[in-house]
């Protein structure tokens, strides 16, 4: 028998289950995350591997929940500088690459640009030739300083040859760049678009390491598995997908949670509260999948429009500092993270947070001593953290019912069996790891979102062409190609645009190509 491990490093832990073929937990744990990562990493699989009592040669599936690109990007640390080309011109002369970022992470990022000729209308016609020769000029006199180029075109959604003849380009004559294609990474809307895919390019080296970092911390617990990261619909992609698109795992982490909950649960429309010990995020889930965002969507203060979950953070987590003034009590948002076990009072530290006042009002059981909190403080900074999460869960839902509420993560041991706007707040078995169990059970996915001229061809045919390129882009990252399903289809008709068009969105999901399933 065939075991899976899911993993999910979190700001405060790092978690770890071991899921028998069927999905039952064998094992699982929590450890706190370390400066290193790869040492919490290591902890943690070698503490269910104990408790599991299983040898490490049992395990043939091991994927990995990480917040090292999203770190990176918000921290403004360890991002290459990219070279970026964007072919449109003279049509998109007017606004130059990375405007509307800040200065501080354009100047990291930012090493060389051009815009060029080429690219396409809506309805794939092409709008002028490619400007290959300025092309190869640019990168002759920059190649030798970058690593990263992001390559964006005018509706490559639509058409992406000018795209991958650059790709081709650059693979024949600069092999040492590693090169993103804004058309397998974001939506219509160049801007957005092109910003997704330079932060692609920004984080690859992170991604690079944050893979290494997994491989060499389960290689020396003597687990050899087929290594898979989480991204932020749900669903995972292999090691080398994970390489070349590592801006899909922003935000997997609660999207890990969400699915786990959805799992754990076995509801598939609810609000989902994931609380940790740094903050909470709070989502919804539909047929079992993470509501995605149909909004353009902020990474580290940039405006892009590749898929993300919708998701709203809050502050507020188990190691939320509570402060007291004469005007208020204030909960986080800032917090202790993982030095909750040595300053929280409750475990004889001096910090007065969130688990000490939620011990102060007996609604939790946690440490191993008394919180020195008056019983007036303690209520309300009690209230004041039930205001925040209640007005979080009125902004995730569509309607003013009463919605089921699934408290998972960690710190949702905090929370109380009521809430306002909540019809029922379920715990299920195995919520503390959540996160680590959505990993483990999650699908592989492949998607398309893309705008189709409707002129000459039928709907049916249309959207047969969207499901064909969902599905070869879910067995690209990893899926089994005979269990693909259809999630999501969604098809929104442009009238603005001649030809008849129409915006195809196709979403399908598939089990893990080997799953011992």
């Amino acid at each position: 028998m065939k075991y899976r491990l899911g993993i999910d490093v979190g700001g405060t832990n790092t978690d770890a289950v071991i899921l028998t073929p069927d999905d039952m937990v064998v094992a699982k744990t929590k450890t706190p995350v370390t400066r290193d990562v790869v040492s919490s990493i290591r902890d943690a699989v070698r503490a269910v591997l104990k408790d599991s009592e299983l040898p490490a040669d049992a395990i043939s599936h091991a994927m990995l929940g990480t917040t090292q690109v999203t770190n990176a990007i918000i921290e403004r640390q360890r991002l290459n500088p990219v070279g970026m080309i964007r072919i449109g011109a003279p049509a998109t002369l007017a606004v130059p690459p990375l405007t509307g970022w800040p200065a501080s992470l354009k100047e990291m990022v930012q090493r060389a640009s051009i815009m060029v000729r080429g690219g396409h209308e809506f309805d794939g016609r092409p709008m002028a030739p490619l400007g290959l020769n300025d092309i190869r000029r640019f990168l002759d006199e920059n190649a030798h300083t970058l690593s990263s180029i992001a390559v964006t075109a005018v509706f490559s959604p639509v058409n992406a040859e000018h795209e991958l003849a650059v790709r081709d380009l650059i693979g024949d004559e600069y092999p040492h760049l590693t090169v993103s294609l804004s058309h397998e990474i974001g939506s219509v809307g160049l801007l957005e678009r092109e910003n997704a895919t330079v932060l692609n390019a920004a984080v690859a080296e992170v991604a690079s390491m944050a893979a290494n970092a997994f491989e060499d911390a389960l290689r020396e617990v003597g687990v050899e598995a087929a290594l898979f990261f989480a991204q932020n619909d749900g669903t995972l992609m292999a090691m080398d997908y994970a390489l070349r698109y590592p801006i899909l795992t922003v935000a997997c982490g609660p999207t890990n949670s969400m699915r786990g909950a959805a799992f754990l649960s076995r509801l598939d429309d609810a609000v989902i509260i994931d609380v940790g010990g740094t903050s909470s995020d709070i989502g919804m889930i539909r047929g079992g999948f993470p509501r995605q965002s149909s909004l353009a969507v902020e990474v580290g203060g940039v405006r892009t429009n590749f898929r993300m979950p919708d998701l709203i953070a809050l502050g507020l987590g188990g190691g939320s500092r509570v402060r007291e003034s004469e005007e208020r009590v204030t909960v986080g948002p800032d917090s202790v993270g993982y030095r909750i076990i040595e300053e929280a009072q409750v475990f004889g530290g001096d910090v007065l947070t969130f688990t000490d006042v939620a011990v102060g009002q007996k609604k939790a059981h946690i440490g191993h001593r008394n919180p020195t909190v008056s019983q007036d403080l303690s209520e309300r900074a009690y209230r004041e953290a039930l205001r925040i999460i209640e007005e979080g869960i009125d902004r995730m839902k569509t309607s003013a019912e009463p919605v089921p509420l699934i408290a998972v993560g960690g710190g949702s041991a905090l929370l109380p069996d009521r809430l306002e706007g909540v019809s029922e707040v379920i715990r299920p078995l195995h919520f503390d790891v959540a996160n680590a169990i959505g990993a483990a059970i999650a699908q592989v996915s492949g998607r398309v979102d893309r705008i189709y001229a409707m002129t000459g061809r039928s709907r049916d045919q249309v959207i047969q062409d969207a499901i064909a390129t969902a599905q070869a882009d879910a067995v690209r990252a990893g899926a089994d190609r005979n269990t693909l399903e259809i999630i999501e289809v969604e098809e929104i008709p442009l009238a603005y645009l001649p030809s008849n068009a129409s915006r195809v969105r196709i979403t399908v999901a598939g089990q893990l190509a080997g799953d011992p399933l």
